[in-house]
């Protein structure tokens, strides 16, 4: 769904589905209160830098003037990248342990139903930092239509 969204906003050619098989390892997980502490503090050092440099703060966009669901959502999230970035950097220059992984949740899209709080395109993303993470890759198989499973 994100990848034929992004296609449509000639963000991307060929939307592509790989299977893996990961460890997270070290993770900044922003599914933890922990996690989430860190990544304020380093948003709010990295507006400190930015403001004293005299530098544009980055923004999340929906990517075009009319979202073609005409929702919400902001799908190139150029701010968010940019505070894990720094976060990342901080942690380097402080000789830190690295993340060997990032784990985020989206809330996206219309509201299943009134009052809910699940969206259509609720989902998870995981980025590795860490290539050892990666236990392996696969192409995803078709399913055979004549073997289903009960």
């Amino acid at each position: 769904m994100y990848g034929e969204e992004l296609r449509k906003l000639n963000k991307l050619k060929k939307p592509t589905v790989v299977g893996a098989a990961i460890s997270l390892g070290y993770c900044l997980d922003l599914l933890d209160s922990g996690s989430l502490k860190l990544l304020k503090a380093s948003y709010d050092t990295l507006i400190e830098t930015l403001k004293a440099a005299g530098e544009e703060v980055p923004a999340n966009t929906s990517g075009s003037k009319k979202h073609s669901s005409g929702s919400d959502d902001l799908l190139l999230r150029t701010l968010d990248c940019a505070v894990i970035n720094f976060l990342h950097a901080q942690r380097e220059q402080q000789e830190l342990r690295p993340f060997d992984s990032v784990r985020g949740v989206f809330w996206e899209g219309e509201p299943l139903y009134p009052t809910a709080g699940f969206k259509e395109k609720n989902h998870v993303q995981i980025a590795v930092t860490n290539p050892n993470c990666i236990k392996g890759y696969f192409w995803p198989r078709t399913e055979d239509r004549k073997h289903l499973s009960a």
